[in-house]
């Protein structure tokens, strides 16, 4: 009961949904980071040849970390940038955009109004395969 708690108390403490350690949320998520960043005015410490100061990293930093799977926490364990593990993570996931796209554009040339039951869930369907 103790780990749940503490499991439901960081969930709720998230701005977003973390990213999986599968990266299958890996671009909605860059796009979360990047809108959180830019609100916070920490947007520059993801950015090659920044000035950020020891603290803007720092706090970047836990941000990051605070919003990635715990698999992903532990095998980054180490990094102590945020660009370093900005960077790691783009390594990592960037070649989904390859495998998302091509899937997207298939599921966008079979959706067909008549197959839904509904509006909404032609709506919902729709939805997902724009984001």
């Amino acid at each position: 009961i103790f780990w749940f708690s503490i499991k439901m108390a960081n969930i709720e403490n998230r701005k977003f949904i973390a990213l999986d350690i599968s990266g299958k949320n890996y671009l909605s998520w860059v796009l979360d980071v990047k809108l959180h960043l830019s609100a916070k005015k920490l947007r520059h410490t993801i950015d090659k040849d920044n000035a950020a100061s020891n603290e803007e990293r720092a706090t970047a930093l836990i941000f990051l970390r605070h919003h990635i799977d715990d698999g992903l926490k532990y095998e980054y364990l180490t990094v102590e940038n945020p660009l370093e593990l900005w960077k790691n993570l783009n390594d990592r996931f960037e070649h989904l955009k390859a495998v998302v796209l091509p899937k997207a554009l298939n599921d966008w040339s079979q959706l067909r109004f008549q197959d839904f039951k509904t509006v909404s869930e032609y709506n919902s369907t729709l939805f997902k395969i724009v984001s």
